[in-house]
């Protein structure tokens, strides 16, 4: 479920997955490449797509290019504004898709879109409620379908845009800048392999933190 569903196949060759092909391919249209990706990933129900290793290396690319190197020539604080807009557009896309037509999609079975998905989503919704829409950023399938499964259940609107935008903003702001402050490291710079290690390790990391913080919970209820 972690972003390793991303990285095994980037690690593999499969061009489109991987950044630095994009990047030869696109140069510094690879931004809005990017920007679509994360909007269909975010709303329309596409799930096998690599949104945390693109943050991540559009952040490494702009520093690059600030330091005189081929990279995505656009400033730091544009790019995380436009990447955020776009991930909380996308969710709002899937919420409005959700209410609309979400529950005969519930029992359909595809390529891409799949009942067990939804099913999955749903218990991670149920468990954690409207902060799900936050830590489901970094999950990849759940981030596709926890808004749909919002709109399903006809989550008040205003709700949901307030936790949607905070999580697309710490998802895609935060992985971004994570690029962009580790883009300063000559190995990472020159070896996406080994970052797309570090977006493993962030992905992974909310949702242990919500673990050991429901563990503890757990062992103070059976102590007391």
């Amino acid at each position: 479920m972690i972003d390793t569903l991303l990285a095994v196949p980037m690690l593999l060759g499969i061009d489109w997955m991987d950044p630095e092909w994009l990047l030869d391919r696109f140069g510094d249209q690879m931004f809005w490449v990017s920007v679509a990706i994360v909007f269909i990933e975010c709303g329309l129900l596409f799930p096998i797509l690599p949104g945390d290793s693109l943050l991540f290396s559009v952040g490494l690319f702009v520093h690059r290019s600030q330091a005189g190197e081929a990279g995505i020539d656009i400033g730091i604080v544009t790019a995380c504004v436009i990447l955020s807009l776009a991930a909380f557009l996308g969710n709002v896309v899937g919420y409005e898709i959700g209410r609309a037509i979400g529950e005969p999609l519930q029992e359909h079975t595809g390529r891409f879109i799949k009942k067990k998905y939804f099913d999955q989503t749903h218990e991670f919704f149920e468990k954690y409620g409207a902060r799900a829409l936050v830590l489901g950023r970094f999950v990849p399938i759940v981030r596709t379908f926890i808004t749909v499964v919002a709109g399903i259940g006809k989550m008040d609107r205003r709700h949901f845009f307030v936790w949607s935008f905070v999580g697309a903003v710490l998802w895609a702001t935060g992985l971004t800048l994570l690029g962009y402050f580790l883009g300063g490291i000559e190995f990472l710079q020159h070896n996406i392999e080994a970052a797309v290690l570090v977006i493993v390790f962030v992905s992974v990391l909310p949702m242990a933190v919500e673990f050991w913080r429901h563990r503890k919970a757990a062992t103070a209820d059976t102590d007391a």
